[in-house]
């Protein structure tokens, strides 16, 4: 994803995992807020229910506003595992993404992301690590 009007670079690759062992909203992610963070993009949302029962799954991203959208609200079957993302979901800085389960400890979340920032990194830069 590139939006041309706007300067962005790869600062990471990474995955969040969650277990849901409770009926709580769960943070799986929270987009970097720094001066140099530009946006996230989840590539994907996996959920996996690990029960024979099937279960509801719940997403929601809460802004710098502390606004709360809710995304998706979708049955999982039983010992079935489910891509929500059909697109990928752009995040800005400090969006919180949460997930929510029906019933506890039966779903597992992993997410996909990639982090944006504004600078680029060199790779003499990164040598220096």
């Amino acid at each position: 994803m590139l939006v041309t009007s706007i300067p962005q670079y790869i600062q990471g690759l990474t995955n969040s995992k969650v277990d849901l062992t409770t009926t709580d909203a769960t943070v799986l992610y929270t987009a970097p807020s720094g001066a140099e963070s530009n946006a996230s993009v989840i590539n994907s949302i996996l959920v996996h229910d690990d029960s024979n029962n099937g279960e509801t799954i719940t997403v929601t991203i809460t802004d710098s506003s502390s606004n709360t959208f809710t995304i998706f609200k979708k049955n999982v079957a039983g010992h079935a595992t489910e891509e929500l993302l059909t697109k990928d979901l752009i995040l800005k800085p400090g969006d919180v993404v949460k997930v929510q389960a029906g019933n506890a400890n039966r779903l597992l979340v992993v997410a996909s992301i990639q982090e944006l920032i504004k600078t680029r990194i060199t790779t003499s830069a990164i040598t220096q690590i």
